[in-house]
């Protein structure tokens, strides 16, 4: 099934492996909580155990460096696409309180990306995360 819409979430490839799923992690749960309607139905196995919904449409991850990463930021921003980011602050953070202060406290054009998720109309995202590749 092709899906109209796009999620995509790219991450730094120079991160070591625990940091990249922690900021995949992390950009997933923006994305899932910032936006209605992504998640589909809680499941329910043949015993009748409930589980959590997840995204009813595929999560596109891709790679790159910081200086493409600053470029997709712009271009999403640009396109007005819902956007969610991870900075390097936040692995030295503990709780979300501080996470929103790190980030508040360093302009744009300073932000030293570690991942960016962006979600919207398939051809918008292609267009602001031209330049990543998918993560292997």
């Amino acid at each position: 099934m092709r899906f109209d819409t796009k999620i995509a979430i790219a991450v730094r490839a120079d991160l070591a492996a625990w940091q990249k799923l922690n900021v995949t992690a992390f950009l997933a749960s923006g994305v899932a909580a910032g936006l209605d309607g992504l998640a589909g139905k809680p499941y329910e196995d043949g015993s009748g155990n409930r589980y959590l919904p997840m995204f009813r449409q595929p999560v596109l991850v891709y790679a790159g460096d910081a200086d493409i990463l600053a470029a997709v930021r712009e271009r999403a921003l640009a396109r007005g696409l819902p956007t969610a980011i991870y900075t390097e602050d936040l692995f030295a953070t503990g709780n979300d309180d501080d996470n929103r202060a790190a980030v508040s406290a360093v302009p744009a054009a300073g932000l030293r990306l570690a991942g960016i998720a962006v979600y919207g109309p398939r051809n918008s995202v292609d267009k602001a995360t031209k330049g990543l590749r998918l993560h292997t």
